[in-house]
């Protein structure tokens, strides 16, 4: 289910590093909005509300309603930074949108099919993300809030690829436009190390107690 956006922003005149430490103790977050050939806009925002927003994955790969001081605009958030140790916001960034400038947005990948694969149900192999999410470009309009990853058919030794991903209308990989070379792996199913270890352990076992100790009772 699509879910619409509305952070609510002040303009803000204060700049630097100490305006911006006594905004976030006062449970502000500031940020700024650039883009579209207009001045960029330094803004805040209530931390709660933030927090609140980041909650949901969809936050981070959809359009935004900005509304600062009453006047909206349409953005997506290109940079966020956080607290390393605290549950926290430090500042945010937005990027104006127009809807015939196409965009580059990083987007989940949705791994589905994982229990059925083969690989997994059969084969006792275990599944490895190895991307969790991709950077696509596309026009506002046809950003979608994740991609659809589907495992079902995987074996164990098998991987998916950039390339093996199934786009909406008017999307692409922009990995994928620098050539067949970019199409890295994204997913794979492998047995467990320890199983394998365990079968060299048991293989060798086998050897060895199949062996006659030739040198007794012979010359």
């Amino acid at each position: 289910m699509s879910v619409d956006f509305t952070v609510e922003a002040q303009a803000r005149a204060d700049m630097g590093k100490g305006a911006s430490r006594r905004l976030r103790h006062q449970g502000i977050v500031p940020g700024i909005v650039y883009g579209s050939d207009k001045d960029a806009q330094p803004i805040m925002m209530d931390h709660n509300q933030v927090i609140h927003h980041i909650e949901n994955e969809a936050f981070f790969s959809h359009i935004l309603d900005l509304s600062i001081d009453g006047k909206s605009e349409k953005v997506v958030l290109k940079d966020m930074q956080r607290h390393p140790a605290k549950r926290a916001v430090l500042h945010m960034d937005f990027l104006r949108v127009r809807d015939k400038e196409a965009i580059r947005m990083q987007v989940p990948l949705h791994f589905i099919g994982e229990d059925v694969a083969p690989g997994v149900k059969t084969g006792g192999g275990i599944v490895s993300h190895l991307m969790t999410d991709v950077e696509i470009s596309c026009l506002p309009a046809d950003l979608p809030e994740y991609l659809e990853v589907d495992m079902s058919t995987l074996n164990v030794g098998e991987s998916l690829h950039l390339s093996d991903i199934t786009l909406p209308k008017g999307v692409e990989i922009v990995e994928l436009t620098h050539g067949e070379e970019h199409d890295s792996a994204i997913a794979n199913i492998h047995v467990p190390r320890a199983a394998v270890e365990e079968e060299v352990v048991t293989s060798e076992e086998a050897e060895a107690e199949g062996e006659s100790p030739e040198s007794e009772g012979g010359e």
